[in-house]
């Protein structure tokens, strides 16, 4: 298949149970199982101590010895050879269960007496504690399992690169993606979580049209790398990473490509979702993949109900990490150091540590969740908190530091990618749902979306695309700064804002391309994740106070008495004091469109206020390489100023459709300021004069044959509102993410009704 492996040998599960009979094993082993309290496992150390000193106490048959070393001797072709020894189980890295962790690798094997050495210890490791109770919770019979021993030879990713690949998302089990993690050195690190990992996304369906594929990039810090140790008692050591390193990738854009399209085929290869470890010789510059596992945690199941988290209070979250799972709870904080803790730990704790350990399993169940310093989210401690049910907050940096033992802490993994612990109880709701009693509608529920990190788990409910994608959320949460002040960055003065954005943009030359590429992926995502249905896109629609905020934006923003009718959208695009800005954005665009192939992104225009100002803003378009039409290319109209409403067949010439903003339509024909709390009992989408308006742009719509939706809430929260817009034909209503489900129950209701 073309995918490059190290060269070596395994031995074979016959010779680990031929070990075991030659030194007259199984008996004694199995007296020693027999007599595990397999209830309290109270002797659970003792017991698994003394099944390993046997082990290690025995004698390597010479036979066998005799045919590892011809073996190794082989592979070495006369000059001396280090080698990986990597245990794996007749049991292990089953669809439903991966014993991931529970037995040992060594690295770094030089020598035969090392060699039968590190086999006899790789064998010695079926009967590790954790190991033991992880058969016993899985329903294994002990001397059932034989083991393997795998040599291969070391890639020297210590002068390198390694990491861990998901052939789907980890955290939502979403099918399309291929995600990779890797850091510089030995990929231990990565597995273990003592690094916060450079992470990639790879859209699958681009693998297969040979179109580039790598679709997100996120620079992990990369604290630490694994290397070769002079010291043959360890043969390996952590060391602080250079910095030049911390700033750069672990894998150029190119390797990337390669590590996913073996991933594809791999996962292809096996039918199943896989958890695949990679890594790059740093001499030879060759990449290899050393390990291929099924990924247990989403390949097995199919989930038709979710649990919805809200928090019902506002607090400040203390600590900051990587979200694994999607849950919320609250407990004592347990600081763990070692498996010399694990009296501490009560059940319903949090556990607290630098990093987890695979020896710390027995006690990880106790715990609702685990926060941790460092990992990403293919570390140990992310793995086994996705296989126990529980979540975690990994790579906070310090959480050993600012929590202490007893402390009472909330942790939430429901915003995005993100997660939060909190001091003290935080109260939320919960609510489950079940997805597939949900009826099917003909007017197309959609999202309003802001976050991208929220899009893998979103595709999963029932949905016809993204009816808004709110580009200025992006701007403002992921990229920070300015367009404008990227674009004239060396003409800015010197001082904060300017070293802000030299540190934020650091690994760009052209700061524009910062904004570019960074806008682009963080689209890509949503348009893979709801790929092949449309993901309508608006461009960005920020007020000039709200511009003023980003990094730089003081310089480049008019004041203005009233933002909300002044400068914004579409008179933006066209206008000297923001045109190369919105060139940045289309540039963005056609990245997501052309490069990608993401062709299901539509755009769409905010604030129009004449035709002639929408003319001008699909020149300027056109002029930066997005052209109506061109590859399919669809671009709607923003329908919430009355003008749009009024000429609605006029806009309907020169548009593709348009989207309702109900809340600006609202404001304009009533002529409220939405955001004065003295009049805002007057604000009512329900208002004959609103209704009205929008009665008459889906009239206009249909006279036209163009495609109509509508973003807002007022269709869930009034069944009554949703009845009105499915009586008028509207194509579409796009929901907020925690309206959507009522939103679509609202919608079938008035079908029904409709069809009566």
């Amino acid at each position: 298949m073309g995918i490059r492996i190290p060269d070596g040998f395994a031995t074979t599960a016959n010779a680990f149970r031929y070990f075991l009979q030659q030194n007259n094993l199984v008996s004694k082993l199995e007296e020693l199982l027999d007599s595990l309290d397999k209830t309290s496992l109270e002797n659970l150390g003792e017991i698994g101590k003394a099944c390993r000193e046997l082990v290690l106490s025995a004698s390597v048959p010479k036979d066998l010895g005799a045919a590892i070393l011809e073996n190794y001797q082989r592979l070495s072709d006369g000059t001396p050879v280090s080698v990986a020894v990597r245990s794996s189980a007749t049991a292990e890295d089953l669809p439903t269960a991966s014993f991931a962790g529970q037995h040992d690798s060594f690295l770094n094997i030089s020598g035969e007496k090392e060699l039968l050495h590190a086999v006899q210890k790789c064998y010695a490791s079926l009967f590790n504690d954790r190991a033991i109770k992880y058969r016993l919770d899985n329903g294994f019979e002990h001397m059932q399992v034989a083991l393997s021993a795998g040599i291969q030879k070391m890639v020297r990713s210590d002068l390198g690169s390694a990491g861990v690949a998901f052939t789907n998302d980890p955290e939502t089990g979403f099918e399309n993606i291929i995600y990779i993690t890797g850091a510089w050195g030995l990929g231990e690190n990565v597995v273990q979580g003592a690094v916060n990992p450079d992470e990639f996304y790879a859209f699958k369906p681009n693998i297969e049209k040979s179109l580039p594929s790598v679709i997100h990039q996120k620079l992990g810090s990369k604290e630490t790398k694994m290397i070769y140790s002079q010291n043959t008692a360890k043969p390996v050591t952590s060391v602080p990473t250079a910095t030049r390193e911390r700033n750069h990738y672990c894998l150029s854009l190119a390797e990337t490509e390669i590590v996913a399209k073996w991933c594809f085929l791999i996962e292809k290869h096996y039918g199943m979702a896989m958890d695949v470890e990679w890594a790059k010789d740093g001499e030879t510059g060759e990449l290899y993949i050393v390990q291929a596992r099924p990924e247990t945690v989403h390949g097995s199941k199919k989930a038709l109900t979710v649990k919805e988290y809200a928090l019902t209070s506002k607090a400040k979250p203390i600590l900051k990490g990587k979200a694994v799972g999607r849950s919320i709870a609250s407990g004592r904080a347990c600081l763990v150091d070692s498996i010399a803790d694990a009296s501490k730990v009560r059940k319903g704790d949090i556990i607290v540590a630098d990093i987890t350990n695979p020896d710390w399993n027995a006690m990880l169940r106790k715990a609702v969740c685990i926060v941790t310093n460092k990992g990403g989210r293919t570390s140990h401690a992310s793995i086994v908190a996705r296989e126990l049910g529980i979540h975690a907050v990994v790579g906070t940096g310090d959480a050993t530091k600012k929590l202490h033992d007893g402390q009472e802490i909330t942790v939430s993994c429901i915003e995005g990618d993100e997660g939060m612990v909190y001091e003290g109880k935080i109260a939320w709701t919960e609510k489950e749902i079940d997805l597939g009693n949900l009826p099917k509608t003909k007017t197309h529920p959609m999202f309003i979306l802001a976050d991208p990190s929220k899009a893998f788990r979103l595709a999963s409910y029932p949905n016809q695309g993204v009816g808004l994608l709110r580009m200025e959320f992006i701007i403002s949460n992921t990229i920070r700064i300015h367009p404008m002040a990227l674009v004239n960055f060396d003409q800015l003065p010197e001082g904060n804002d300017k070293k802000a954005i030299e540190g934020i943009t650091a690994q760009y030359v052209d700061k524009r391309q910062f904004f570019v590429e960074t806008l682009a992926q963080e689209i890509a995502m949503v348009a893979a994740a709801f790929h092949p249905k449309d993901v309508i896109v608006r461009m960005s629609d920020f007020k000039t106070n709200e511009y003023a905020q980003l990094i730089g934006g003081k310089t480049f923003e008019p004041g203005e008495e009233n933002p909300m009718l002044g400068f914004r959208g579409a008179s933006r695009y066209y206008h000297p004091l923001y045109r190369d800005g919105f060139g940045l954005e289309c540039k963005a665009m056609k990245m997501v469109r052309d490069h990608y192939g993401l062709t299901n992104v539509k755009l769409m225009i905010p604030f129009c206020r004449t035709i002639e100002e929408g003319k001008k803003v699909l020149e300027t378009m056109k002029a930066h390489g997005l052209e109506r039409g061109k590859n399919g290319l669809e671009i709607y109209v923003m329908a919430e100023i009355p003008s749009n409403v009024i000429l609605a067949e006029e806009f309907a010439d020169i548009f593709d459709g348009f989207s309702i903003g109900s809340n600006d339509l609202t404001q304009l024909t009533l002529g409220i300021d939405r955001d004065s709390s003295l009049i805002s009992d007057l604000f009512d989408e329900n208002n004959p004069a609103v209704k009205k308006m929008l009665a008459d742009v889906i009239g206009a719509a249909k006279r036209k044959d163009v495609k109509i939706g509508l973003c807002g809430q007022a269709p869930s929260d009034y069944p009554d509102f949703a009845g009105f817009l499915v009586e008028l034909g509207i194509d579409s209503i796009s929901f907020n993410p925690d309206a959507l489900i009522k939103g679509i129950e609202n919608i079938a209701k008035a079908e029904s009704k409709k069809s009566l």
